[in-house]
């Protein structure tokens, strides 16, 4: 029997929520120093191939796009500005972006 779809995302907010408790856990050992230090090494780079990134910004959007592998990533708060965006405007967004 498959579970409804609430009940899916119930569980899957579940697991984020407790895999997030363990990432706060573990940053909370980290010392400042080595935040920094990973802060600096990881800043701007492709988290898939570790390029750089290229921040494009859209109607107040920042979108960041690989420079190797084309991929592209939001800081938190921007799939929902996206989402808020008019069908012409998310159509003028992604072709920003096609090759």
């Amino acid at each position: 029997m498959k579970p409804s779809q609430l009940e899916e995302e119930y569980i899957a907010r579940l697991e984020f929520q407790k895999r997030k408790e363990i990432e706060e856990e573990k940053h909370k050992r980290l010392k400042s120093e080595e935040k920094n230090r990973l802060k600096e090494l990881h800043y701007m780079r492709c988290p898939k191939c570790g390029m750089e990134l290229i921040e494009i910004d859209y109607k107040k959007i920042k979108i960041d796009k690989c420079s190797e592998c084309d991929g592209l990533w939001l800081d938190a708060g921007e799939i929902e500005m996206i989402s808020k965006l008019e069908k012409p405007g998310l159509s003028k967004l992604f072709s920003v972006f096609k090759k």
